[in-house]
């Protein structure tokens, strides 16, 4: 029986009732998936109900966490006891007391209790959740999760390079252009001499069956090993006095103490996080929310590349065999001619992981951000309120469809800007009748906004003293309500005739 994936409850497109509950096929998101929507519409609560439906079908996935949100998948308890949401609970700053904790526990446990059950998800559902799945929170360059090693391509060898070279020299140019940008220097390698001569020297010990640690490395670029590069003598190629200044930098970057966390830590191995242990599923979040803009598109370039290569080592598939996930995808996959490091491998896999059975849900606020090869490549848009007429005009222009109900016109524009949040259009390629409108069911993980590193910590089970911080940009995840799907009055729409 092919798995279903149960995300909320839905209305046709003119608000009339449909069904209590959306039964997406799995193999529907192989085709990609984009989530779009303002801030405040729910893309959140949205891709954190699809990441736990993935792991109820026993598709293990990878989150991209922009934000700091995704690791709130922590915090998806096997027990609706107000004893463990007391560390997690919103405090009010007149009252701190222990007893006021105990009381907003029972009472954000009581309504958990009864929004879960409407749908039929209680202790035992949690329990049995739980028990099957396993949550890793990776953490590059910081200590709040798992670190992970970014240069693993270069300093531990991969067994691709026995088996597919093209794919581990992929990964091997994106963490030479890691390091030359944490050196300040040119890291394209079309443009820049140093990331060849790295890269070649590199390759030369990596095929041999060596590592290419950093310090071998700087030796071999003061003396190289090699006599050519090309059709150039190397001191034609580069100068000995320039490659005495590459040596110095990467020698004050291994001596930077801030450098050592880059070099430590998980292999970035996405085979291996992927493999399903004790049989339970893996839900590998990598949140680079401590990281800055520069350091995010960096590192993420690097993952996207290690990710593309491992699915171009898969057997081709129809079912749904893993999912890569991008919350906020804003920046890194943007229309030409930016080219950010994470373009090239969320445009390839958007291309081509359909074939492999992998999957790509990528979610922004503004259909403006994304590659117009991103949108249409994505089978399923589940599209929130949007604030502009140009967003609109956008969006519309991708779905390409013609919406009619009882045989009169309805205008889609004005159904995207009346929308409520937490409602969802959602257009599905594998079907042939009309978008519907969403509501995501509400979700088993604790949704209390983005997580502070303290916190990531404590969820982790380290042992550090945490004091749960007020966060007024998100909050606890928002109740059910019998409210309409477009908006209030207040907010700017009218209500359903």
């Amino acid at each position: 029986m092919k798995p279903l994936l149960n995300l909320g409850a839905w209305r046709h497109l003119d608000g009339s009732q449909g069904g209590s509950s959306l039964q997406l096929p799995a193999e529907h998101l192989v085709t990609h998936c984009v989530i779009l929507g303002m801030t405040g519409s729910g893309k959140t609560g949205l891709t954190t109900v699809m990441l736990e439906e993935a792991a109820r079908a026993r598709v293990p996935t990878i989150a991209i966490d922009v934000k700091g949100d995704l690791p709130n998948v922590l915090l998806t308890f096997p027990t609706l006891e107000p004893s463990t949401l007391e560390p997690w609970v919103e405090l009010d700053h007149e009252d701190t007391s222990p007893e006021q904790r105990r009381v907003k526990a029972e009472e954000l446990a009581n309504r958990r209790r009864s929004a879960l059950a409407e749908w039929e998800i209680g202790e035992a559902e949690l329990a049995a959740y739980t028990a099957a799945t396993s949550v890793r929170v990776l953490t590059p360059g910081g200590s709040a999760g798992e670190p992970l090693h970014m240069l693993s391509s270069l300093e531990r060898r991969s067994p691709r390079w026995d088996s597919d070279p093209e794919a581990a020299r992929n990964a091997l140019t994106a963490a030479v252009s890691l390091v030359l940008r944490l050196l300040g220097r040119e890291p394209d390698p079309a443009k820049s001499r140093e990331h060849v001569l790295l890269s070649v020297l590199a390759e030369r010990r990596l095929a041999a069956g060596q590592s290419a640690e950093l310090g071998g490395l700087m030796d071999d670029v003061l003396d190289p090993p090699i006599s050519e590069i090309g059709a150039l003598s190397v001191d034609e190629f580069m100068k000995k006095s320039e490659r005495k200044a590459l040596a110095a930098a990467l020698n004050s970057l291994l001596a930077a103490p801030s450098f050592a966390s880059w070099r430590q830590g998980t292999t970035l191995d996405v085979g291996e996080w992927l493999t399903p242990k004790d049989g339970r599923t893996p839900i590998v979040i990598v949140s680079v929310a401590h990281l800055d803009d520069e350091e995010r598109a960096l590192v993420l370039g690097v993952l996207l590349e290690e990710v593309l290569s491992w699915v171009r080592t898969l057997p081709g598939s129809s079912r749904l065999r893993a999912l890569i996930m991008f919350d906020e995808v804003y920046g890194f996959l943007p229309p030409h001619p930016a080219k950010p490091p994470t373009k090239r491998p969320l445009v390839s896999l958007m291309k081509q992981a359909r074939a492999f059975g992998v999957g790509v849900v990528v979610a922004t606020q503004n259909p403006m951000d994304l590659d117009y090869r991103a949108l249409s490549n994505a089978g399923l848009w589940c599209i929130g309120r949007l604030q502009t007429d140009a967003d609109r005009e956008r969006v519309l222009d991708g779905l390409a469809v013609a919406q009619a109900l009882d045989g009169q016109e309805l205008d889609l524009s004005t159904t995207l800007q009346r929308l409520a949040p937490r409602w969802f259009v959602v257009r599905n390629a594998h079907v042939t009748s009309l978008p519907i409108l969403l509501q995501p069911r509400f979700a088993m993980a604790l949704l209390r906004g983005p997580m502070t590193r303290s916190e990531i910590r404590a969820a982790r089970g380290v042992k550090e003293e945490v004091t749960a911080e007020p966060n007024a940009s998100s909050g606890e995840q928002k109740l059910p309500e019998a409210e309409p799907w477009v908006a209030s009055a207040t907010e700017g729409a009218a209500r359903v005739p």
